[in-house]
């Protein structure tokens, strides 16, 4: 009995292993290919695409914004539908939109249809392949949602670190069209087996919880708050300036390195160089405030997400060294590391699992549009006169201001427990 006793135990521990490890494996993935829609990625085909429709900077920014703003509207709806349906289902029709909008890409011939393959790049790769990977481990995870969601997003990471180069290298002799045609049959090729193999037995109720011991049951017995509710939730509000901050910001300096550079009067390839420490201290972070959920959870943690961005735009307004460079995108990357992890583990903890996708979907939409917007108020403000400094000095009191609103609400950031009768 003793021996029949252990040799269970034994299974039941390796089934664990082996189920997190699927779901750790297809979320990483998931978010690597989610780079696909990134503006980072498609930016390196920025040059190649203007020169061959005859279209300036100011167009092709123009088109993306626009294009970018219609898939954060789309995304409220179609990310919602991953509570509808089967994860392995609502997976595989994301991996085959990804395809079909690489296939379309690499037509692209005029103005009309590079905005419709930017909307489908956008809501495809950066809206939906980050929404299921992050949704599906957020549900499945309850002791260690923190650890986990780290894990995953260093597939974007490594996207970030890796994927320019070899992009780069292949623009060289292969010609970008083609090379849009190559990603398109390298996702349908291989992420639809994959998909079916780590997540055809995984659902909501296929939880951590559920396959061994957790001593965690608060997560059970919260409110799970339906889109609606969490709109006429005046709490919600308080936390949407802290939330949209990063991705605001860091897209507005992205887009508009060249400009930051020729102020700064720093060397041409600094930036890009300093990406690496972004990506480095991203990574680093995504393990830290991993441990820092666990253990303390999201709402603890949460205060403190905007703090190294705030330092990072300080630096940036002040000093003019070119060493400064590596300094604020680093503070930028921990602070972009906090958001992958704190954000998702934050709607779970205070609204419950049920509705996630419909409130992740909707959340994720307004960072979408955040982005959308970055690239339109920073270009306004330099056709304006105003210097990297002053704009630096405007972000970082809407930083201070969102850390201070959070503070305040700080209390009110607790779950509802469900009545039970």
């Amino acid at each position: 009995k003793t021996y029949k006793s252990n040799f269970a135990t034994h299974k039941m521990i390796i089934d664990i292993v082996r189920s997190n490890f699927k779901i750790i494996i297809f979320g990483f993935v998931f978010t690597f290919f989610s780079s696909i829609g990134q503006s980072f990625f498609i930016g390196l085909f920025n040059s190649d695409i203007r020169e061959e429709l005859n279209i300036t900077n100011a167009e092709f920014g123009s088109i993306y914004g626009i294009a970018t703003l219609c898939s954060s509207l789309a995304l409220i709806w179609v990310g919602k539908k991953i509570d509808d349906l089967k994860l392995v289902n609502y997976s595989l029709l994301v991996v085959i939109f990804l395809s079909l909008a690489s296939l379309f890409f690499s037509f692209v011939n005029g103005i009309i249809l590079l905005a419709m393959g930017i909307f489908f790049l956008r809501l495809s790769g950066q809206g939906l392949m980050a929404h299921t990977a992050s949704v599906a481990t957020s549900r499945f995870f309850n002791q260690n949602r923190g650890k986990a969601l780290s894990y995953i997003w260093v597939g974007m990471s490594f996207g970030e670190f890796l994927l320019p180069i070899i992009v780069v290298y292949l623009l060289t002799f292969i010609y970008w069209r083609d090379l849009w045609l190559g990603f398109s049959i390298l996702i349908i090729l291989l992420l639809p087996i994959f998909t079916y193999l780590t997540v055809k037995e995984i659902s909501i109720f296929s939880r951590e919880n559920k396959n061994g011991k957790n001593d965690n049951k608060v997560i059970d017995s919260i409110k799970s708050w339906t889109r609606k509710e969490v709109l006429r939730d005046f709490k919600f509000y308080s936390i949407l300036p802290a939330m949209l901050a990063s991705s605001f910001i860091i897209t507005g300096i992205v887009i508009n390195q060249t400009f930051i550079i020729e102020s700064k009067d720093w060397g041409k390839f600094s930036m890009a160089q300093s990406f690496m420490v972004y990506s480095i201290l991203t990574v680093v972070t995504l393990f830290f405030s991993g441990f820092l959920v666990d253990k303390f959870t999201s709402r603890k943690v949460f205060p403190y997400l905007n703090v190294p961005l705030l330092f990072s735009l300080i630096v940036l307004a002040i000093f003019d060294h070119p060493y400064t460079v590596f300094v604020f995108m680093g503070l930028m990357g921990i602070s972009n590391g906090l958001t992958n992890v704190l954000m998702i583990s934050f709607w779970a903890e205070i609204y419950g699992l049920n509705h996630l996708g419909s409130i992740k979907a909707l959340t994720g939409s307004f960072m979408v549009f955040s982005t959308a917007l970055a690239t339109a108020v920073f270009g306004i403000l330099i056709d304006l006169g105003y210097s990297i400094e002053n704009i630096a000095i405007f972000c970082s009191i809407y930083t201070a201001i969102s850390i201070a609103i959070v503070i305040i609400f700080q209390q009110t950031y607790k779950p509802v427990l469900q009545n039970r009768a």
